[in-house]
């Protein structure tokens, strides 16, 4: 019986020498001093790689020497104490197969290549070692999303992502049609006829699954969803993707500090996770990326988390004497560069902003009583600013529907929403953080293309 494969991370995590082991992995390097062959094979399951040895009494050793890097390899041998500096352990080859060549062509070589150059073969990238550690830092994230919501007792529901609803309000949705678009029908008044369209009306991807978590809530009473979101809004800055992952939690029962407590809760089981699981990775991009990366993760997870008004933090950005780029006064956005100077200069640690003026907040926020201010919540970091934003949702039936009557959306699209109202409303809160934020947080990448496998932007759907 073959021996099975062993994955490079446990070789090079192994107590002690091994023999007869079998590694498959993709050539890094290759090295020939003549009298011997090294290769640095990789699988992917660890940042460090795996040095082969190769004698050169092994049989086929010349033509082995031809071995290209980015070929996938199978090496059969022992697994002994090396005598290199940096490494426990290198596998002292016995056989060696090539499984697949790599053409003379293979783009990825032993030197640094730039970001905006791997992006164009987003199907190779993940072969780097940048590349390699964001995507299993990713992966480990999403462990921790369904970790976190599973102990605590919450529900992981799949909302749609076709929807003929905006929950955001903002106009920026990607249309789903059927309709021959040579020949699209059209109404008397020249409109297309969406009632001939496959679903019968006007449909989109979702920017958000928050509505229909909402009504999950109602039933189950603590619920998240996590999947794909769509923005059809034409940004071509570091920060927008038109294709991206949001993490949604709805909870009954709950108001705004409810809210902010599990977000900070959330925010800090998350990075504590890559911190104890990743630590290999954390440290390449600590020493290359962010240098400060680390201990900023640290100081989070560690941290109480400040809590102020939009008032208060307005006042103290006033007061502070700081020249910004864009004004600061009650009624206005807080930019990024605001919300930096807060968490990394004022407060000095992670900050909520509550009670948001209503203009500037959807339309699904609660009210507060003092009729200009919504129970909004903001939770703002470090060097990104904005990480997670959430509210208490409005539950009263009437406030809701004059809301949506003021956005000016047709009213039918939101009657089943309105229903969760009429038939049995209760006080309900909940937060949404895009998950390539929380990537790029946990890495120190600047760049949302990225932390995401295959990126879509505006005219960029190439692989």
């Amino acid at each position: 019986m073959q021996t099975p494969r062993t994955k490079i991370s446990a070789l090079l995590a192994a107590p002690e020498p091994m023999g007869d082991v079998r590694a498959k992995g993709w050539a890094r390097t290759v090295r020939d001093s003549k009298k011997v062959l090294f290769i640095e094979l990789n699988d992917g399951s660890s940042f460090g790689g795996l040095q082969v040895v190769v004698p050169a009494e092994l049989e086929g050793f010349d033509e082995l020497r031809k071995l290209t890097t980015g070929s996938a390899v199978e090496v059969v041998g022992d697994l002994v104490e090396s005598p290199a500096k940096g490494q426990r352990f290198e596998l002292s080859a016995k056989s060696v197969q090539v499984i697949g060549r790599a053409d003379d062509s293979y783009p990825l070589q032993k030197k640094r290549h730039g970001f905006d150059f791997l992006r164009s073969i987003a199907h190779l990238r993940v072969r780097t070692n940048t590349f390699g550690a964001v995507f299993r830092i990713r992966s480990r994230l999403a462990q921790a999303v369904h970790e976190f919501f599973r102990e605590r007792g919450f529900f992981y529901v799949h909302t749609p992502i076709i929807t003929a609803s905006d929950c955001e309000g903002a106009g920026e949705m990607f249309g789903v049609t059927t309709l021959d678009l040579a020949n699209v029908p059209r109404t008397d008044a020249g409109a297309p006829r969406y009632d001939e369209d496959f679903f019968g009306q006007n449909t989109f991807l979702t920017v958000s699954g928050q509505l229909n978590a909402e009504a999950f809530a109602m039933g189950l009473s603590d619920v998240y969803t996590f999947g794909p979101t769509f923005r059809a809004e034409n940004s071509n800055t570091s920060r927008h993707a038109s294709e991206f992952w949001m993490i949604e939690p709805e909870m009954a029962w709950a108001d705004l500090d409810d809210d902010a407590d599990l977000a900070e809760a959330f925010v800090k089981y998350c990075l504590k996770a890559v911190l104890d699981d990743c630590a290999e990775d954390l440290a390449f991009f600590n020493q290359r990326i962010d240098k400060g990366l680390t201990q900023r993760l640290e100081g989070v997870v560690g941290a109480e988390f400040a809590r102020v008004t939009y008032a208060e933090a307005v006042k103290l950005l006033e007061d502070s004497g700081q020249s910004f780029e864009y004004p600061v006064h009650f009624g206005a956005n807080l930019q990024a560069e605001h919300e930096r100077y807060l968490t990394e200069e004022l407060l000095k640690k992670p900050t909520f902003v509550f009670d948001y003026p209503k203009e500037i907040k959807a339309f699904y926020m609660r009210r507060n009583d003092d009729g200009r201010t919504v129970a909004a919540m903001d939770l703002l970091v470090p060097k990104i600013g904005e990480l997670i934003g959430g509210s208490q949702r409005e539950e009263r039936l009437d406030v809701l529907t004059q809301a949506i009557i003021e956005l000016g959306q047709p009213m039918e699209h939101y009657e089943w929403y309105l229903d969760t109202r009429r038939f049995g409303t209760a006080p309900h809160a909940g937060f949404g953080l895009g998950f390539e934020r929380l990537v790029m947080y946990a890495t120190g990448m600047e760049n949302i293309r990225d932390v995401i496998p295959f990126p879509r932007t505006p005219r960029n759907c190439r692989f």
